[in-house]
C-alpha cells in the first residue's frame, strides 16, 4: 500500500476540522490561538502534498512564506494575550472588548 495524495488531504482536512472546532467551541484565547495555528498547519500540509504530487516546488515556496508570516503572527498574538492577561488576570474571549 502506498500513501497517496488523498491520504495527505484526509489528514489535512482532519487537522483543519479539529482546529475549526477549537475556534468555535472554546472560550480561552490560548486554545483559540493554538487552534488557528493548527488550521494554518493543515493548510500548509495540503500545499506541500499538492506540490509533491505535482512535482512542482511552488507550493513548498508558498509554505515557506506562510510559515514566516505565522512566526510574526505568533510574536504579536502572544504579546496581545500576555497584555490582556496582565490587565485582567484571565484570558477569555469576553475580555477582548475591554482592550
Amino acid at each position: 500500500m502506498t500513501i497517496g495524495l488523498e491520504h495527505y488531504l484526509f489528514v489535512s482536512a482532519l487537522l483543519f476540522s479539529i482546529g475549526l472546532f477549537g475556534v468555535v467551541l472554546r472560550r480561552s484565547l490560548l486554545i483559540i490561538y493554538m487552534s488557528l495555528e493548527l488550521m494554518l498547519n493543515a493548510a500548509n500540509l495540503a500545499l506541500v502534498a499538492f506540490s509533491r504530487f505535482n512535482n512542482n516546488l511552488d507550493g513548498q515556496v508558498m509554505v515557506f512564506f506562510v510559515i514566516t508570516v505565522a512566526a510574526a503572527e505568533v510574536a504579536v498574538g502572544l504579546a496581545l494575550i500576555v497584555a490582556l492577561y496582565r490587565k485582567h488576570q484571565c484570558a477569555h474571549v469576553e475580555d477582548l472588548a475591554s482592550m
